[in-house]
C-alpha cells in the first residue's frame, strides 16, 4: 500500500523556521519524482518544489526560492521541507506527492499517484 504522511507543519511567527518531514511507505522515494505542493485558503494547489527522479536535480517555486530548501534521507525513505523566513503568504496546507509540478517535468519522469494527507502551517504573529 503506498503512504505519504507529513508532520511537522504548526504555527510560527513571521520570519521563523519549520522543518516539514514525508514519510514514504510501500515505495521508494530515490525511484520516482517527490515533491511538495501547498494550497492556502481560497486559493489553488501549487508546486512548491521537487526532486527529479531521473538526475537529483531540486526545483523551486520563485515564491519560495531562496527560503526553502528540499531533501531527501534515502535510508529513512523521507522526504524533507526546511522552511526559513517565512512570510504570512506562505500560510497553507502542506502536501507532499510522488511527483513534481508541471513545469519541471521533462524526459524520463517517472510519478505515482501517492499523495499526503497534508500538514497546515500558519505564518502569523
Amino acid at each position: 500500500q503506498l503512504q505519504l504522511v507529513e508532520s511537522g507543519g504548526g504555527l510560527v511567527q513571521p520570519g521563523g523556521s519549520l522543518r516539514l518531514a514525508c514519510a514514504a511507505s510501500g515505495f521508494t522515494l530515490d525511484y520516482y519524482a517527490i515533491g511538495w505542493f501547498r494550497q492556502a485558503p481560497g486559493k489553488e494547489r501549487e508546486g512548491v518544489s521537487c526532486i527529479s527522479n531521473t538526475d537529483g536535480r531540486t526545483y523551486y517555486a520563485d515564491s519560495v526560492k531562496g527560503r526553502f530548501t528540499i531533501s531527501r534521507d534515502s535510508a529513512k525513505n523521507t522526504l524533507y521541507l526546511q522552511m526559513n523566513s517565512l512570510k504570512p503568504e506562505d500560510t497553507a496546507v502542506y502536501y507532499c506527492a510522488a511527483e513534481c509540478p508541471d513545469w519541471t517535468i521533462g524526459p524520463g519522469y517517472r510519478a505515482l499517484d501517492a499523495w499526503g494527507q497534508g500538514t497546515l502551517v500558519i505564518v502569523s504573529s
